[in-house]
């Protein structure tokens, strides 16, 4: 659920929550029907209505990973990595450590601590930087991972022709 969305939802419920209240204390004036009760009902009736809209719309909204199109460089290189204790990976089969300042982007592209990492093995797309260490990492999508051909060596994306606006690769 997006955070546009999640917020929403969260605002109307607390709305909800409010006019439950007010409904209930309206309720304890009695059995007969009070013009607060009534109110305090309909107001009740409207905000459940307007939570189960808020619902039903996050239902129906993808969620940030999902919705987005995330660009990437053309420097970028496929792999599959495996996180060990920071700052060290095997990247492709090689062990290896991580560049000073490194980042990893999550499947909706937010950062991701080093600590929540340790032990996971992913598909990646990622760039080095000037030593050669893994410098920007992307997670990617199971989407993302049949996005092919994608080089997975800087020889073959020096050979093959990027599309930076369909996120493509062709081979010569």
């Amino acid at each position: 659920m997006n955070r546009c969305v999640s917020l929403s939802l969260s605002l109307t419920l607390a709305a909800l929550a409010a006019t439950n209240a007010s409904a209930q204390n309206a309720q304890t004036l009695g059995p007969v029907e009070s013009p607060q009760a009534t109110q305090a009902a309909q107001a009740n009736q409207a905000a459940q209505a307007a939570a189960l809209a808020a619902a039903q719309s996050a239902q129906q909204n993808t969620t940030d990973g999902q919705s987005l199109q995330r660009h990437f460089p053309q420097k970028a290189l496929r792999g599959k990595i495996v996180f060990g204790t920071p700052p060290f990976v095997q990247l492709d089969g090689n062990v290896m450590q991580m560049a000073a300042a490194y980042r990893v982007h999550g499947y909706n592209n937010l950062l991701l601590m080093s600590g929540q990492l340790v032990g996971v093995n992913a598909d990646i797309d990622y760039t080095v930087d000037l030593n050669g260490q893994p410098y920007e990492i992307w997670l990617l999508t199971p989407a993302e991972v049949a996005n092919k051909p994608w080089p997975w060596t800087t020889a073959e994306a020096a050979a093959w022709t990027f599309d930076p606006i369909a996120q493509t690769w062709t081979k010569p």
